[in-house]
Formats: C-alpha cells, structure tokens, sequence
C-alpha cells in the first residue's frame, strides 16, 4: 500500500509509515540501505496533491509539522527547480516503535522472525497439501522474473478433475513490504484444512467451493524485503534506467495507465505500471489463473490502513454494483468487529484512501463482474506499527480476518449459478464487458 495524499482527506493520513524495530535492524534504527533513495520531509501545510503529481515520492510519516518522504536522489534538483523547499534529513530515524517493549522481533529464524520467507512459505505450502491430498493440491501458477515459484494452494473435495463450482481467491503480498498480508491467507488455509472434519461449517464450505490460496504474488520483492531493504515494495524487474521493479498492484490491464495520478510511468517511481498491462510474470500468472477457472469472488491483502476497499479505484465514480459491494463490505467488517473489537472502514477505493489503476481488484470487478476486495489489514497508523507488525500480531489478525473470509466464501456458495456458456466465449465476453464499463465509467 502507498497513500495518495489529497488535501481534503489530510488527516486521514496522518497514519502514513514508519516504525522502527531496532531488534531487527542494525544499529537500532532504520537504514535506507544502500538505494538511491534518500529522506526528504517538507512543510505540513504544503499542497501535497500537486506535488505528488508532479515526482514519484513515497510518502513516509508526518511527525510534528514535518512530512517525510522516500525519494530518488535523482528527482532532487528538479525538486528545486519546481519551486519546492525541502529538508534533506539523515537516512537514519531512531524514533523507538510504540510499546516497543511488546513490539520486537525475535530471531529464533532470521530477521524475518515468525514471517515467511519464500522458502519458508513453499515449506508450509507443501506440508499442508501432503497432510491434506483429498482436501487440497498445491499448484505452480509460474515463475517469477527470478525464477521463484507462484503457488497455489486449491481447497476443496475433490481434486481429481476441474470442479463445477463457485471460486473465491485470497491472495497476499502483491507490496512486498506488506509482511502479514502472506500470513492472513496462509493461516486462512491451514485452518480450513485443519477443522474440516472438525466443524460441518468449514466442511460445507470446502465441499460446495474451491478456495484459492494465492499467499505470494511477489516472491522476489518479499525475499528483497527480508534480507536487503525492509521498506521495498515492487518486483525486482530491472528497468531501462537503472532501476528496479514494477509495482505489481499497478500492472493489471484494467484501466491500466489511465493516468499519472493512480500509478506512474517512472521506473524509478513505487508507483511504478511497467511498460504494458501484465508485463509481469507476476500479474499474468493470476490472470492465468482467473482464465481459467470460474471465481465468484476474491479478497486481496494489503497493509496498512484497517480498511476494506472496492472498486473503483481507478477513478472516484461508483461501480454499477457499489450497493452490492458496500453491503458485502460492511457485513465483513462488523464480523471483524466482534471479534477484537477493532473497527476496519469501509469504502470505495478511490474515494477513501487513494487513486490506483491498473490495481488488481478494479480488473478482477471490471473483467469478470466479480466483488472484489481490498483488506487493509493493521495497523490502522505508524503510530501503531505501521507495515511493522509484531510476531505477536499474526494471530489477532488472522482470527478477525477469519469470519469476513469465511463469510464471503458462503456468499458466492449461496449466489453461484453455473456458467452455460463454453470457457472461451466466457473469456470474449469479459472482455466486451470490461470495455463496456470502462468506457460508461470513463465517459460518462
């Protein structure tokens, strides 16, 4: 996730970024590493959309009167020539995390403590399909640009052939950052498979849907995370100008590009489109996936914010079936609630946080008419950890994350109707239906 700040929702971003965990990072502070990235904070009351607009910056904090952002050492002198006053701070914050006492990591498995690596996550994924074969089979969607394996964990019933029933995907880590959106879904699937035979609601869900487990969309950016540069977000696509990296929630082909402010056409940018929609081995192994089988909806995890996001997010305008969306929002949320009684917002992408195209849940809506969702897992603000979630957060927010997905997975079991049309025509008829919309969107 990175936030798009817009002035008249100001204070809402006054959660943007950064928490130190100094048990994990050398020295006890955060090191923007060996990037051409540098610190740079500017004046509070600075009109920030228009500057945004202008240079790929990554919004870090607010932190007094003072905003802090990541960017390019590149981007400076043209900074300058815009007009524009800032500060060059030291790359280094020793601001302690809140209660850091409670918040550190434990190194029993490296700097990533209780969080899955690639490797690790592989691991956990194999182990649950070879304890749980009638239940569960593990596919390879593809390869990363560096050759990792995309997988996926299939639940359901009956795996032997290619199943008539309602899909729902969760996936996870599209932002390599965004550690415990890997673990919400992989605990997700560990749990179904574990009370299957335990409870006959788990049982009625695998039975009558095929759950996708997709807790890994960017297996590069996420080990570039771990063990190089904590704070990185994109793929690690190396760029004609030297950079690296696409952000893969920017690449889908949905209103791809629509304009600089929802993504960027900078390479060096976090916000980065690539050259072309799903130039990435990343996005196109789930658009592979989605071609190919039939989903009735999906959720995609991010952090941080405490929100649950639907389309549109390419642009402020409402979806033909926003009272749908809102309503299956809300109900998710109010499950979460009851839970920890944390409350997690609920709204239109564009209209509650911040613009993004090319952005997985606007293509899963607009090509396939699907409810497709954000969750913007904790915490709600960097005051509260920010993307530095404690080893002791995984389970809380796996266990009210749990009902809203087991929740949306009932409701595409109880609407489902099967499709009477072959897989290809099924295929050129999202494809009209997807340019249908966006043009109505668009255009009208």
């Amino acid at each position: 996730m990175i936030l798009f700040f817009r002035s008249k929702t100001l204070a809402v971003f006054l959660f943007l970024f950064i928490i130190i965990l100094s048990s994990v990072l050398l020295s006890g502070g955060y090191q923007v590493s060996n990037q051409n990235e540098v610190i740079i904070s500017f004046p509070r009351n600075l009109n920030l959309e228009s500057l945004m607009r202008l240079f790929p910056l990554d919004p870090l904090m607010i932190e007094g009167e003072k905003i802090y952002f990541l960017i390019d050492q590149q981007y400076l002198s043209s900074i300058k020539e815009a007009g524009y006053t800032f500060t060059l701070e030291n790359n280094r914050f020793d601001w302690p995390a809140k209660n850091s006492a409670d918040r550190k990591f434990h190194l029993e498995s490296g700097l990533n403590g209780a969080y899955h690596s690639y490797s690790e996550l592989g691991s956990a994924l194999k182990a649950l399909a070879t304890a749980y074969p009638g239940l569960s089979r593990l596919y390879i969607l593809g390869k990363s640009l560096e050759n990792r394996n995309i997988y996926a964990l299939k639940i359901s019933n009956y795996q032997a052939v290619k199943e008539n029933k309602p899909g729902v995907a969760l996936l996870g880590c599209h932002h390599a950052r965004e550690w415990i959106s890997v673990e919400v879904p992989l605990l997700i699937a560990d749990y179904l498979l574990k009370n299957y035979n335990l409870d006959t609601h788990i049982k009625n869900i695998i039975d009558s849907a095929e759950i996708w487990i997709i807790p890994l969309v960017n297996p590069d950016g996420l080990d570039y995370s771990i063990f190089n540069y904590r704070l990185w977000r994109k793929n690690r696509r190396f760029n004609p100008d030297g950079s690296f990296g696409v952000d893969l929630n920017r690449n889908y082909s949905f209103a791809w590009g629509y304009d600089n402010e929802g993504s960027s056409p900078e390479p060096s940018s976090d916000l980065y489109r690539g050259p072309g929609p799903f130039s990435e081995p990343e996005t196109l192994a789930i658009k592979n996936l989605f071609q190919n089988n039939h989903f009735s909806a999906a959720i995609s995890y991010h952090s941080f914010s405490q929100s649950i996001l639907y389309p549109w997010g390419y642009a402020n305008l409402p979806a033909e079936k926003e009272d749908l969306f809102q309503q299956l929002a809300s109900t998710m949320a109010d499950l979460i609630y009851r839970v920890n009684g944390r409350r997690y917002e609920v709204g239109r992408a564009s209209a509650s946080l911040y613009l993004t195209n090319g952005n997985f849940t606007d293509w899963a809506y607009g090509f396939f008419q699907i409810p497709a969702f954000t969750i913007e897992l904790p915490p709600i603000d960097l005051l509260q950890g920010g993307f530095f979630n404690s080893q002791e957060d995984i389970e809380n927010i796996f266990k009210e994350n749990l009902p809203a997905a087991l929740f949306l997975a009932e409701w595409a079991i109880s609407t489902y109707v099967k499709p009477s049309i072959p897989e290809s025509e099924a295929k050129e008829k999202s494809d009209k239906n997807k340019q249908k919309i966006i043009k109505k969107e668009i255009y009208n």
